[in-house]
C-alpha cells in the first residue's frame, strides 16, 4: 500500500531556531513555472522552471508559516491548509500599490526560514490574501506599516526547495528563479 511508513524518527538535536527572514512572490502560472521534482523523492523540489520572476519581502520580527492538517477517515481525505501571517514596516506609496495587487491575487510563496530552509507554499491552488491591516499606530513605538494573513489548502504539504548552492542566492538560481528586491 501506498501509505505506509518507511522510517522511524529519532528526537533531534537542539540547533533549530524559529521565525522566517523572508518569502518570495511568484505571480499565479507565471509562463516560466515548471516545478520538477526530485527523482527519487517528490517531496522535495529540484528546479520551479527558467527564468522564474520572484519578488523578496525581507521579514523581521512576529511574521509565521504553519500548516494545518485535516484529516477525514469518514470521507478518505487529507489537506494541508497553509497559513502565512506576515508584517511589514513602513508605509510607502509603493509598497500601497504592491500590497493592492498581491491581495487581488494568489500567487505562489517561497518561504525562507531562519534555518536557511526553503519551502514552496501554494504549489498548486496559490495563496489568497484572507485579512490585513494597514496601520499607524497610536504611540511612537507602536507599528507603521502592514500586516497580511495568507491562506492556501494542498493535497501535499509545502515541499522543501532543495538546488544546489552554498547560498540562499544561489540555491533560487539554481531553481530558475530570478530573485527582484526592492529599494
Amino acid at each position: 500500500m501506498a501509505c505506509d511508513l518507511t522510517l522511524g524518527r529519532l528526537v533531534p538535536c537542539k540547533d533549530s531556531v524559529g521565525g522566517l527572514k523572508a518569502i518570495y512572490f511568484i505571480n499565479y502560472e507565471d509562463s516560466g513555472l515548471e516545478v520538477t521534482y526530485d527523482v527519487t523523492d517528490t517531496d522535495v523540489i529540484d528546479s520551479l522552471g527558467t527564468a522564474v520572476a520572484a519578488f523578496r519581502y525581507d521579514l523581521k520580527g512576529a511574521s509565521t508559516y504553519s500548516e494545518a492538517i485535516t484529516s477525514s477517515a469518514a470521507n478518505g481525505t487529507t489537506a494541508f491548509d497553509q497559513t502565512l501571517a506576515v508584517t511589514f514596516t513602513k508605509l510607502t506609496k509603493e509598497d500601497h500599490k504592491e500590497i493592492k495587487l498581491l491581495c487581488y491575487g494568489r500567487p505562489h510563496v517561497i518561504v525562507e526560514t531562519n534555518n536557511g530552509d526553503l519551502f514552496y507554499a501554494g504549489n498548486q491552488h496559490g495563496m489568497d490574501v484572507t485579512g490585513g491591516t494597514i496601520v499607524s499606530g497610536a504611540a511612537l513605538s507602536e507599528l507603521v506599516g502592514y500586516t497580511l494573513t495568507l491562506t492556501g489548502s494542498e493535497k501535499v504539504p509545502a515541499n522543501f526547495c532543495v538546488a544546489a548552492g552554498s547560498t540562499i542566492a544561489a540555491q533560487l538560481t539554481a531553481l530558475g528563479v530570478n530573485v527582484t528586491v526592492g529599494v
